[in-house]
């Protein structure tokens, strides 16, 4: 019997890859999925059978069902159909990008439309599973990594695609500040840090004071078009040229 857990899962929720940890005799870890990978690829696919695929399984079946596995969704999670970013996100997409009731993003899958919090939680879904199964026990709290730039908007989102996933988000944490956290947190001297974050859908940097355990973001900016999926797809490109 599966008990209920005193775990919070520490979530990142990537354009590209996603990943689950827990604190576990003190220290942070890493859970590897059924795969063994410590990483699980942000995609959902259905088959023509009907059946969803999450993570490897629809990364692997990508090339021949490209209509309707969808990925790199976080780009547009929180954002209205008329977002300049949104619209040059649909030329690049080989799965239908729509517009929702209420001007929010929707993405076809076999004529039906799913709300980008809808498409996060799918992914939650399964990264809860593998720490659920790495436990043994049910847990039911999260905090999950956004970018420094996300908008209000933007967090709500990942707030709710939480709560589609059955799970309590305790908090909401810019990536940078995990970095710094993970960078700073044994240090009591007070010092000032540039933080790096070039991911899959974005190029960023970010800023930060520590002083007294205290992490406080000065300066945050990037270019949301400049991650490794953009090399990608410039690369594919020049060799088409």
């Amino acid at each position: 019997r599966i008990m209920t857990s005193k775990y919070a899962l520490g979530i990142d929720l990537g354009t590209t890859n996603s990943c689950v940890s827990i604190v576990e005799h003190d220290k942070p870890i890493i859970i590897a999925n059924k795969s063994g990978y410590k990483t699980t690829p942000s995609m959902v696919a259905i088959t023509d059978t009907g059946k969803r695929l999450i993570g490897q399984l629809a990364k692997r079946q990508a090339i021949t069902n490209a209509q309707h596995t969808v990925y790199s969704t976080k780009r547009l999670i929180g954002r209205t159909f008329d977002d300049p970013e949104v619209q040059e996100c649909m030329k690049a997409m080989p799965y239908e990008i729509s517009e929702g009731p209420h001007g929010d993003v929707r993405v076809i899958m076999r004529d039906h439309a799913y709300s980008l919090s809808e498409v996060a939680a799918m992914i939650l879904c399964e990264l809860r599973s593998v720490a659920e199964e790495y436990t043994g026990e049910e847990i039911e709290q999260a905090i999950i990594t956004v970018p420094a730039y996300f908008n209000d908007d933007q967090r709500q989102a990942t707030i709710d695609a939480g709560k589609i996933a059955g799970l309590d988000v305790l908090r909401i944490i810019n990536e940078p500040t995990a970095a710094a956290v993970a960078y700073g947190c044994k240090s009591n001297k007070k010092q000032t840090i540039a933080v790096y974050d070039l991911g899959g859908g974005t190029f960023d940097i970010s800023i930060l004071s520590i002083e007294d355990g205290v992490f406080n973001v000065l300066a945050t900016t990037g270019d949301t078009l400049l991650g490794g999926e953009d090399f990608d797809n410039r690369i594919i490109e020049s060799l088409v040229l």
